[in-house]
């Protein structure tokens, strides 16, 4: 992929960077044949949104924080109603223009189109599969992947944006999807993907077989338990035959004693007449008896309901005084408790004043180091374009200093000219060429000795610069340090601050709790003890209670006199006669029949059971076979599934995909250790690791990167380096798998972006740095790489410079000059 021109309208960071609605950018023109090509310019004048956006990819990653387009939106990075991002590239020999349009309407709407270039102008890109760019996001993002790959691999090995993850920090499934779209194991991992849904479909086709064997398997258990419920049904059966004739011959013998009570039941009628008439007078004063007794009980219910009011009433004003008094205690404890904290309330109102001062000091030193910073900053800022006015006059000198060179050559020739001092040299143009050079000496050589002033003039200003920003070298510490104490010193503030503004709540509570203790003391006098009125109201339910006790006394004794006459008079009468027996000989027959019609029923059952049991039989037979035959089906369904499920996991990311893998990892070490040994010389050496152990001693999959120190001898991971020296084996890598896409999976991107990725990295190494970007380029025939740096001995380094400052004051894009 090569950019060949952009065009960015409405886009924040070329707003604020530029002061520009939109930007145009022709890469032929502005690069031209160079392969190192440096953006320059200032913090914040759009070099990132630029490079952000010179891939067709809809993604800013510097801005995303991630390779993955599902979290992207382009709305918080533009301004206008319609802001459009138009791309032309070049790839496989073809010209592409990808087309993004961000509408920021009352209903947001981001469209996006993708044309290729022939003969007829520019078309609608068409997969094979007959996707078509139709403006969809979706589809165009089908469409860019289909030529450039997938976004995550594209980012990761040849455009290095702003604050991107390295390496070491990918988990395991990130980096085997990372390394298995660089290898082009898609086709493995589709095959993978069927095999995977084969056995999800031969899962769910088991399922049911399994469920309906299982209810065969149910129901021949459930047959099988009705078969051994009927138990012996031809014993039953004799059983129940002789059960019968037993039960008949029981009921003839209880109908012959049934008639013998009748007969007697008819000879004891007169003397019962005069019973029931005892019996009735012995009812009748029962019957009195309890209706008073009954009075009596309600009178003496009501007193006692009355004493169980007034416990009541005496429990409640008990309770009462009980709460009361457990309010004031927990009054009591809160009071205490403020004035235990009495002592660090008043130190704190006694140390906030100085705290106070100390933090007003102490931001005053904070708002002084940061005017410092800024002094500190824009020295360094001016000295950046002192530098570059010195070395803009010294061009200029030096085309003067030329100049004056070739009017004195010019001047001497008045001597030489063979006409000089003949009639002949008012007509020789070469001899008044040379007496004009004479007339303009002077000035050349004023403006060299101008420009040479000027020159000192910016040589001892630049010193001043230096000395100054050398003097203030130290600032960003102290103020780190500083800003450091003031929050510290805030913090006491607000602590002592709030402690202080206690002051009024503990001469609260000092003024209270002996109020509340005295309530508390009056509490405990009256919890105690009942009032006058509620014992006299005792006293009088007592002695009521008491009164109707006596009644009831004297009228049991009357009720117990009048039972005794009846008494002794019925005693006196022949034995009742037992009308019992009657209805006992009327129920031993009634239950003698039913015996009778029992044994007939169970005899029936018994039948019934024998055919049930004959049945059921042949049907547990026919079952059995069924289940037979579904076992067979399912055993055979299992065992597929069985090849199938293996299928699928040997296909997975740790399957063929783990072991292509660990193929790829010597090589694409093998192009990380070429970059460092030829850039960075011989101390360091990669080895991935696609087997890592863990604390139980065993292995398992995972990634890891282990960097081995010649000087020391120590082979440790790469999470175990330097910030510096993290990122320097990183890059290595991501551009050994730029190399790796380029030599081995036939994937060639043209061009290489880089946006601030050496800046940890000390002076000697960020010339190594540029060593390393042109070994890529050499070794992977790529193109050219667009990067960013705020280091001007890197730029200064770079084939070409695209000086963004230009277009900040309004200019057009120049043609950038060569940096060597």
């Amino acid at each position: 992929m090569k950019p060949i021109s952009l065009t960015l309208k409405g886009f924040r960071g070329i707003r604020d960077g530029l002061g520009r609605d939109a930007l145009h950018l022709d890469f032929e023109q502005l690069a031209g044949d160079a392969q190192l090509i440096a953006f320059v310019g200032r913090n914040g004048r759009g070099k990132t949104t630029v490079m952000d956006n010179m891939t067709p990819y809809p993604l800013m990653p510097s801005r995303a924080g991630t390779e993955s387009l599902g979290g992207f939106a382009y709305y918080e990075h533009v301004y206008l109603p319609e802001s459009i991002k138009d791309l032309v590239w070049e790839h496989a020999g073809k010209r592409y223009r990808s087309q993004v349009v961000i509408r920021l309407n009352s209903k947001r709407r981001t469209e996006a189109y993708l044309h290729v270039r022939d003969a007829c102008g520019w078309l609608p890109v068409t997969l094979p599969d007959g996707t078509v760019s139709d403006g969809k996001l979706d589809t165009y993002l089908r469409c860019v992947e289909a030529l450039l790959g997938s976004a995550q691999t594209f980012f990761t090995s040849v455009f290095s944006s702003q604050g991107r993850r390295q390496l070491s920090t990918y988990r395991n499934a990130e980096i085997k999807m990372l390394l298995a779209d660089l290898l082009g194991l898609d086709d493995i991992r589709a095959l993978g993907a069927k095999a995977a849904e084969t056995a999800k479909l031969l899962r769910a086709g088991l399922t049911p077989l399994r469920q309906e064997r299982m209810m065969l398997q149910a129901e021949q258990e459930q047959i099988a338990s009705e078969i051994a419920q009927f138990g012996n049904t031809m014993q039953r059966l004799a059983t129940a035959q002789a059960q019968k004739t037993l039960r008949q011959n029981t009921l003839d013998a209880m109908k012959g004693a049934l008639a013998q009570l009748l007969a007697n039941k008819e000879a004891a009628m007169q003397t019962e007449a005069r019973r029931s008439q005892l019996e009735d007078e012995r009812r009748s004063m029962s019957a009195s008896g309890r209706d008073t007794l009954a009075s009596l009980d309600s009178q003496d219910q009501r007193e006692a309901e009355r004493l169980a009011a007034l416990d009541r009433r005496i429990a409640l004003r008990v309770a009462a005084l009980a709460q009361k008094r457990t309010d004031l205690v927990a009054q009591r404890n809160k009071l205490d408790a403020v004035i235990r904290q009495g002592g660090n309330i008043e130190r704190a109102a006694a140390r906030l004043p100085l705290v106070e001062e100390v933090a007003a000091a102490r931001e005053t030193r904070v708002q002084a180091l940061r005017r410092d910073r800024d002094q500190r900053n824009t020295l360094l800022a001016d000295e950046l374009l002192v530098r570059e006015r010195i070395a803009s006059i010294e061009r200029e000198a030096g085309q003067a200093a030329l100049k004056a060179q070739e009017l004195a050559r010019r001047f001497g020739l008045t001597a030489e000219v063979p006409c000089a001092g003949t009639d002949l040299q008012g007509q020789c143009k070469l001899l008044g060429d040379a007496h004009a050079a004479r007339s303009l000496m002077p000035r050349a050589e004023l403006q060299v000795a101008r420009l040479e002033g000027e020159r000192r003039a910016l040589v001892a200003h630049l010193v001043d610069n230096q000395r100054q920003a050398a003097h203030l070298s130290g600032v960003q510490d102290g103020l780190t340090m500083a800003e450091r104490k003031l929050r510290r010193t805030a913090s006491l503030v607000s602590a002592l601050a709030i402690l202080a503004a206690r002051r009024g709540e503990l001469q609260q509570a000092r003024d209270a709790i002996d109020a509340v203790e005295l309530q508390i003391r009056e509490l405990a006098a009256a919890a105690h003890g009942e009032t006058d009125e509620e014992k006299a109201e005792r006293t009088a339910v007592s002695e009521a209670r008491r009164d109707i006790a006596a009644q009831r006394a004297a009228q049991s004794q009357r009720q117990r006199d009048v039972l005794n006459r009846v008494e002794a008079a019925l005693s006196a009468m022949p034995p009742v006669f037992d009308a019992s027996q009657l209805p006992r000989a009327q129920e031993a027959v009634a239950r003698a029949q039913q015996a009778v019609a029992e044994a007939e029923s169970a005899f029936l059952t018994a039948m019934r059971d024998r055919r049930q049991e004959e049945a059921a039989v042949g049907r547990q037979a026919l079952i059995a076979q069924k289940v037979a035959h579904m076992e067979a089906r399912c055993a055979g369904i299992e065992a597929a599934l069985g090849t199938w499920t293996l299928f699928a996991k040997c296909l997975s990311n740790d399957g063929l995909i783990a072991l292509s893998i660990d193929d790829a990892g010597p090589t694409l070490s093998g192009l990380a250790n070429d970059l460092l040994l030829a850039c960075y010389g011989p101390r360091f050496t990669v080895s991935i690791k696609t087997l890592v152990e863990i604390g139980t001693g065993e292995t398992r999959e995972g990634f890891d990167i282990i960097v081995h120190d010649a000087d020391s001898g120590v082979a440790k991971s790469v999470t175990l380096m330097s910030g510096g020296e993290r990122v320097w084996i990183n890059e290595c890598l991501t551009r050994a798998i730029a190399l790796y896409l380029a030599q081995n999976a036939g994937r060639r991107y043209n061009t290489l972006f880089s946006d601030e990725a050496d800046g940890p990295l000390d002076a000697e190494r960020k010339r190594m740095f540029i060593a390393m970007k042109r070994e890529v380029l050499r070794i992977g025939r790529y193109g050219r790489e667009y990067f960013v740096s705020q280091t001007p001995e890197l730029t200064a380094m770079a084939d070409a410079v695209i000086d963004l400052e230009k277009l900040a004051a309004g200019g057009e894009m120049p043609v950038p000059h060569c940096a060597n």
